[in-house]
């Protein structure tokens, strides 16, 4: 049996298996440039190769980002629009979906956009939303009439919890159950 030697690793292997590395990470999840930066790093991390400087490898990894970002495999404006719109249908609030977009690593410039963009199409949006929480955890003005002043203090919390301003969390507790209803089968 004839023994296999190690081959060293040069940069040119180390920058294949990179853009190997994101294309399949790309294919199965749509991330951001941030979090394809990010497991790039790791996955380079847990390898360590002996022979390439961590400041090589970051250089790298830039590099086939922005290869990957030339060739349209990922795309900031685009993840953080089509989020915006995934979040928007399950009812988070406006500062909710700017705080998880910065948590992505989105440049400020596309979050604006998008906030702004969720504004121009409707510009009562978390008021909606609100809307949506209520019926999807069944408080305010979801809950038995009897039971909402027992309730309203947990309810404008939780509300609070989900990036809502007080004020809309008032307007939508102070709703009456029937026009509740008449919102619920508009949304």
């Amino acid at each position: 049996m004839i023994p296999i030697r190690n081959k060293k690793k040069t940069l040119e292997m180390t920058v294949e298996e990179m853009r190997n590395f994101a294309f399949t990470y790309v294919e199965k999840y749509a991330p951001s440039k941030q979090q394809l930066k990010t497991y790039l790093l790791k996955k380079y991390l847990k390898s360590s190769v002996p022979n390439v400087k961590k400041k090589d490898v970051t250089d790298l990894i830039d590099i086939v980002l922005s290869d990957l970002e030339k060739n349209k495999f990922i795309n900031d404006k685009f993840y953080s629009e089509s989020k915006a719109k995934s979040m928007i249908q399950r009812g988070s609030s406006i500062n909710k979906i700017r705080s998880y977009l910065i948590g992505k690593g989105i440049n400020d410039r596309f979050i604006t956009d998008t906030v702004n963009n969720i504004r121009d199409q409707n510009s009562d949006q978390d008021f909606f939303s609100a809307i949506k929480i209520c019926k999807k955890k069944r408080i305010g003005p979801a809950r038995t009439e009897d039971n909402r002043p027992l309730f309203y203090k947990k309810d404008i919390s939780l509300l609070a919890r989900n990036g809502f301003d007080f004020e809309t969390s008032k307007k939508v507790m102070d709703i009456k159950k029937d026009d509740f209803l008449k919102i619920i089968k508009l949304l």
